[in-house]
């Protein structure tokens, strides 16, 4: 029933148990005509008892009945209705049949007078809950409110008519759905002041009334006053408490209950779950569950589904299932329960089998089902799925609602879609779902993230009622694409509107400042958020840490975690995530392996968007063994996971192993996307697997229909040019459908000074040159291999052109961890202890020597002496970095440096003598990709 405003009740109640009559000898009779056709019939000194009204049922004849019958079908307004009324109660002393009642009651709702119709619903039959139900389903359907009902029920209690417990219960509980709790007091207060016996059910209404208007202490006190308290009443108590939100009152009372002896009904059960899982209260779930069993309520369908709801969601998939299939039926609310669970908890496979099984059991899935379908593979990333389910459901007949559109616009915005975006914005104007303003901030949402922020404040600006949500997103919207101008405009709108920003409101313009590099604007937008009498929450802390870290501002990432320390935040799964991608930045191995440690500790670790940032972290910081470990622990592993270990081990050059991951990963039935492909194609490349590389190149769109991108070209250009396809590559430059970028010419280049082609290098060269003028590395690589062929005018032509320009040669610099304290080396400063480092670098490479170790002084471009070249590769901040682990780390430690620009090939050469003279392995970073040295090889196989 609808909840309306209460309406002010003029009449005071007076409930005449003992009324004074002062005429008892001409006691009038009332029928349902005297109050229906004439209300004022009645007198305030006359006692009118609806539950002693006269009820002969001989009081009318049969053949009677049926004329009368036959008369009110042929009423045709509301008029000769009434006379017909009149006719009837002229030719009959007593009131005899309820059928006629029931039709009376039809005829007046379909005329519209809906007091007539309450009037004769009162007055004219026995009340029972079937005639209840009915009345008010007939009422609303023709129009009528049910507080109508309650106005009635006031101006015949004004008059004196004495209403029996059984209509007062259902009246109070009219009250309670209405939460009208000045009408339900005058009831009680009358009650108590007359003195009435107050029977079960009363006080069951009562309770129930209370707890519907939120008066939660007057509903247990009425539970209190029971001497004798029956199943109805226990029951009942704890409902009101359950709907309240009062879960340790509601369990209280549930064991006290059993103490009672008192049975819970399954209705009651099911609420009890529903808190078991609303609260993650695991056990005392399955206390209910022996409970159930040892009365034998398990046949109970809605028991079992809300066990099913409450395993599921206390992250017991394997408990909810065998609840599932223990049962003996299966209606489509547990099937729709159990596939729900899968597919919240990512176990998208298993909901699959299970939609097929419910299939074959001659069940048809409703709009529930795949409706549980969508928002799960929407929630684990899976979103090119998202649009093939909602295919699927349309071709089975199923018109996509409100639910439905809110998790496809979710797929929707992370694809990029915006031209199919804009066909389900018009799909939700033509069939009115811009009603709901989930739909519409979901809309909202999409244009934001697709860059159409005029879309996105056309959308808002048609939204009726803007609640925070969609002012939130359309001011983080503008705040994340910088313009925060924009932004503080529309947060001083809202207010203007009266809604006062919240945490939501701070948080979207701290991480915009983030991400866009203003980082202290940011810090001082959390500084402000006390100031205004809040206090920023973890999410206020991981929106300034994760934008740091995207901007690439990892050392200042993990400097704001220990400040979010300090004031006492604990952090949740996503600032461990954003955590790990920092240490993973930085390669900081000691610092990953303490917050793997967090996480372990703060029950994270099955978050599968921690476990997929650990596998990165532990990838980028050189250790791939414990990466692979935590992938095998991923029990739901998502493309996101694939992905990120086929990159791990792309990046280390181990194709083979790549390509064994990636048909791995297609036989467990997960689909490859965009990046999937990146992935293992940077895998082929790394390791020199041309025959593979095109394959899995062409099979992108035959065999998955995804158009390669330019990262994707990119890859096969650099595979090629490694190989020694430098032609190729070249016509394949040339043929592709894409203009080519500077990725592009970048691969190609790189791959000439491989194979020291200088005329395409020189193409390429000019190439980059007008896309990237500034970028120092693209004339540096340039001036190297000028330099293998000695042409040392070009070099000096090229320094000349950097000049004129005004780009300068970034700085190069070498790092590595040394007990917690990282040492950084750069021509820029000195290192403290570089007297040792080249006094044992000297040593070092003399025994190099011994085992024919040679420098490549094709690596030095400046026009000196051989000796001077010889020494300035000592001075390569990656030997001193290296030379310095093994000065001060211990013998059976891996050494591993991070270094900014790529690995000249003295020093990859130099490194993997050094792994075999010292027998150490060496991990290094470069900023191109791994290198792992052990006993004299590298894991790229000379191909980088």
């Amino acid at each position: 029933m609808e909840k309306i405003a209460p309406f002010q009740h003029s009449l005071n109640l007076s409930l005449h148990q003992n009324p004074v009559i002062q005429n008892p000898t001409n006691t009038i009779k009332a029928s349902l005509a005297s109050v229906a056709l004439a209300p004022a019939l009645t007198s305030p000194q006359t006692q009118l008892s609806a539950h002693s009204l006269p009820y002969n049922r001989s009081g009318l004849s049969s053949s009677n009945t049926f004329h009368f019958f036959d008369e009110l079908k042929g009423v045709n307004s509301l008029e000769s209705l009434k006379i017909l009324h009149a006719r009837m109660l002229k030719m009959c002393n007593d009131w005899s049949s309820d059928s006629i009642a029931v039709s009376l009651i039809s005829s007046y709702l379909k005329f519209g007078d809906f007091r007539a119709a309450t009037m004769v619903f009162f007055m004219g039959f026995d009340r029972n809950y079937v005639f209840w139900s009915s009345f008010f389903d007939e009422l609303q359907t023709c129009g009528g409110e049910t507080r109508g009902v309650l106005k009635v029920f006031v101006e015949l209690y004004g008059k004196g008519v004495v209403f029996d417990n059984k209509v007062l219960t259902l009246v109070l509980k009219v009250c309670g759905s209405l939460m009208d709790s000045q009408l339900g007091l005058q009831i009680h207060a009358d009650l108590i002041k007359k003195g009435f016996d107050l029977d079960m059910y009363l006080k069951c209404a009562l309770m129930n009334l209370y707890g519907w208007c939120s008066d939660l202490e007057k509903a247990n006190q009425v539970f209190n006053e029971f001497v004798e308290k029956e199943d109805l009443v226990w029951n009942e108590a704890i409902m009101v408490n359950m709907r309240n939100e009062r879960w340790e009152k509601a369990m209280e009372m549930f064991r006290e209950m059993q103490f009672s002896f008192a049975k819970a009904t399954a209705g009651t059960i099911a609420k009890v779950l529903q808190g078991c899982s609303k609260f993650g209260a695991l056990e005392e779930g399955k206390q209910i569950h022996g409970y159930v069993l040892r009365f034998a309520l398990e046949s109970d369908l809605s028991v079992c589904n809300s066990l099913i709801n409450m395993y599921s969601r206390n992250n017991r998939l394997d408990l909810a299932r065998r609840v599932f299939d223990l049962m003996e039926d299966h209606n489509l609310s547990s099937w729709n329960s159990m596939i729900s669970s899968y597919a919240a908890r990512g176990f998208l496979n298993d909901a699959w089998d299970l939609l097929k099984a419910m299939e074959e059991s001659d069940l048809k899935p409703d709009i529930i089902t795949w409706n549980c379908l969508l928002s799960g593979h929407a929630l684990h990333g899976s979103y090119k799925a998202v649009l093939k389910i909602l295919r699927r459901m349309q071709v089975m007949g199923f018109m996509p609602n409100s639910t439905s559109i809110t998790s496809v616009l979710q797929a929707v915005s992370e694809l990029g879609m915006l031209k199919f975006g804009r066909e389900i914005h018009g799909y939700v104007i033509r069939n009115g779902l811009d009603y709901d303003v989930y739909v519409e901030t979901s809309l909202l949402d999409m244009y934001v993230k697709n860059d159409c922020l005029g879309k996105a404040h056309a959308v808002f600006d048609n939204i009726s009622n803007r609640n925070i949500v969609a002012w939130n997103s359309l001011i983080s919207g503008y705040a994340f694409k910088g313009l925060f101008e924009d932004a503080r405009k529309l947060m001083n709108g809202m207010e203007e509107e009266g809604i006062m920003p919240d945490l939501v409101t701070w948080n979207g313009l701290i991480s915009g400042f983030s991400i866009q590099g203003y980082s202290k604007e940011a810090l001082a937008l959390i500084h402000q958020i006390k100031k205004s009498g809040m206090t920023p929450n973890v999410v206020s802390w991981t929106a300034l840490i994760s934008g740091s870290s995207q901007k690439g501002n990892y050392r200042e990432s993990l400097e704001f975690f220990i400040q979010m320390q300090q004031e006492g935040i604990r952090p949740n799964s996503a600032t461990i995530s954003t955590l790990l991608r920092a240490c993973g930045g930085l390669s900081l191995l000691q610092q990953g392996k303490e917050v793997h440690c967090l996480s372990i500790k703060n029950g994270f670790i099955e978050d599968v968007f921690v476990a997929t940032a650990l596998i990165d972290m532990y990838c980028k910081s050189g250790n791939l063994k414990a990466a692979y470990e935590v992938f095998k622990k991923i029990e739901n592993k998502t493309l996101a996971s694939w992905n990120c270990l086929i990159m791990g081990f792309a990046i280390y050059g181990l194709g083979k192993e790549v390509v064994f991951i990636f048909e791995k990963m297609l036989e467990v039935g997960i689909l490859p996307d965009a990046i999937t492909f990146t992935a293992v194609l940077s895998g082929c490349k790394n390791a020199g697997l041309v025959e593979e590389g095109w394959k899995y190149f062409d099979s992108m769109r035959s065999d998955y229909c995804i158009t390669p991108t330019i990262e994707h070209y990119s890859c096969m250009v650099d595979l090629l040019g490694r190989a020694g396809y430098l032609d190729e590559a070249w016509d394949f430059i040339q043929s592709m459908p894409l203009k080519p970028d500077a990725t592009i010419w970048g691969a190609l280049l790189g791959s000439c000074r491989i194979h020291k082609n200088l005329r395409l290098a020189e193409i390429a060269a000019r190439k980059l040159f007008e896309l990237e003028p500034y970028n120092s590395a693209n004339y540096v690589l340039m001036m190297n291999l000028y330099a293998m062929f000695d042409r040392w005018k070009d070099v000096e032509r090229t320094k000349e052109l950097m000049s004129n320009i005004g780009v300068k040669s970034g700085q190069v610099w070498s790092w590595i961890q040394i007990d917690q304290k990282v040492h950084l080396f750069s021509a820029e400063e000195n290192h403290p202890d570089e007297g040792e480092i080249y006094f044992e670098l000297y040593h070092l490479v003399s025994e190099m020597k011994k085992l024919g170790y040679k420098p490549d002084l094709k690596c030095v471009y400046q026009n000196t002496d051989d000796s001077e070249k010889e020494k300035l590769l000592l001075s390569h901040t990656e030997k001193l970095a290296i030379t310095y682990g093994l000065i001060k780390s211990r013998s059976d430690v891996p050494i591993r440096v991070i270094k900014n620009t790529r690995m000249c090939p003295d020093c990859h050469t130099a490194a993997k003598y050094i792994s075999s003279v010292k027998n150490r392995e060496i991990f290094l970073r470069d900023g191109s990709r791994f290198h792992h040295f052990s006993k004299g090889k590298c894991s790229c196989n000379d191909c980088w």
